[in-house]
């Protein structure tokens, strides 16, 4: 935990008392006493500092003051076919950790059906994934995350209401494609898009759905990876290519 993440309805006059995992990390982990300042900041707001006002064996009141820089939107949102519940856990906090704006969670041929159940993404279960990631990556943004259910309706009603936001649209497959820096024009700060495939990949019909919408098709190269490896492997390879072509 790298930052500290506060909901702005815990602050009453600039004050934030802690009772959970966040006063027990401010205890044990850091160490930290009474006039010490800790990294803080405000979900979906401004980072910043906190002082700690007091402190006792399980409680932490602070003294807030988050007039530091709001974080980017990051420029890259994800497709995802719906994993594994567990699988699902992991990706969120990874996801997070290394920026996406916006992840769509959608069926596909290979999906279970019974994953849409799953309690994981009733009443927002997973939000407490996304700030576990945002913690580490010392980021306030927590991504946005919409759930369809239907393959079809969504490349083909949602994706074009969807697809001028979005200067690059990628999609991951395992076959002849070419490799993903053959796949993209220089990205710099350009909004992209990319969509990753269940266990097995896509079916050719939904490559070719992708693909009627402007995705362009790349390969990972020869070894197939496990959905909960694919995401953060791709997404680290979309920011280097943003670091090296900028």
């Amino acid at each position: 935990m790298n930052i500290i993440l506060f909901d702005k309805s815990e602050i009453q006059n600039n004050r934030v008392v802690l009772k959970d995992r966040r006063s027990k990390h401010i205890i044990k982990v850091l160490g930290s006493s009474q006039g010490d300042i800790v990294r803080t900041g405000i979900i979906n707001g401004p980072t910043g500092t906190s002082k700690i006002i007091s402190i006792s064996k399980d409680s932490v009141e602070l003294c807030t003051d988050h007039s530091g820089p709001l974080p980017e939107v990051p420029p890259t949102d994800l497709i995802l076919a719906l994993p594994r519940p567990i699988m699902l856990k992991r990706i969120f906090s990874q996801a997070a950790t290394l920026g996406v704006g916006r992840i769509f969670l959608i069926n596909a041929n290979r999906v279970e059906k019974s994953f849409f159940s799953a309690s994981l993404l009733q009443e927002n279960n997973f939000y407490q994934h996304l700030l576990h990631g945002l913690e580490q990556a010392v980021d306030t943004r927590v991504p946005e995350v919409t759930i369809h259910s239907r393959f079809k309706p969504f490349v083909e009603d949602t994706l074009p209401q969807l697809n001028a936001a979005w200067n690059v649209r990628l999609v991951a497959h395992p076959g002849p494609f070419p490799l993903l820096p053959d796949s993209t024009t220089k990205l710099q700060q350009k909004k992209t898009v990319i969509a990753i495939g269940p266990e097995g990949g896509w079916v050719d019909y939904e490559i070719d759905k992708f693909q009627e919408q402007g995705f362009v098709p790349f390969s990972m190269g020869r070894r197939i990876l496990r959905v909960d490896t694919a995401v953060p492997a791709l997404l680290s390879q979309i920011d280097l290519l943003r670091y090296i072509t900028s």
